[in-house]
């Protein structure tokens, strides 16, 4: 069995397949500021990426992670009052790297440096329009999901 994700950023959606077989397709939030591979544009890079590690494994849903780590929170509106500026990661992490050199592996482009991850949101963001700084947003239902789904070195196609 070979599953695979893709990303249809013009359509925020995120679609799990096996082999060619559709399994289930995903709302999802990807970069506010666009399309685009360069470190610190906070936008959501194209093309072929891998699963490269897995964060949040049996977490409580609304788990606050900075830097992949989970601070002992669960989000919660009136959390959301005290840091109005944090960009919430909740509830699981897939962290991407890129697997094509020059476009978005290496250099200034490199997707695992520039922590770019699909990951958990509160519910209360709205999805299929640009939201984020360049990362892939989910229901937390949906990340639990697909996370409990996908194992290690899941390709990620990423398409505009």
């Amino acid at each position: 069995m070979t599953l695979k994700i893709e990303i249809i950023l013009p359509d925020q959606t995120l679609s799990l397949f096996k082999n060619t077989h559709l399994l289930k397709t995903y709302p999802v939030s990807t970069g506010k500021k666009g399309i685009g591979e360069v470190y610190g544009s906070e936008k959501t890079p194209r093309g072929l990426h891998g699963i490269h590690a897995k964060f949040g494994k049996n977490a409580p849903a609304n788990t606050v992670f900075v830097s992949r780590i989970p601070t002992g929170e669960l989000y919660e509106e009136k959390l959301k009052l005290n840091f109005p500026k944090r960009d919430w990661i909740l509830t699981r992490i897939l962290q991407l790297e890129g697997l094509e050199p020059g476009k978005n592996q290496g250099g200034n482009v490199d997707t695992l440096q520039r922590c770019i991850y699909i990951h958990g949101c509160p519910d209360s963001t709205p999805l299929q329009i640009p939201g984020s700084r360049g990362c892939i947003r989910m229901r937390n239902v949906d990340i639990i999901e697909l996370f409990d789904l996908v194992p290690l070195g899941t390709h990620v196609f990423i398409s505009a």
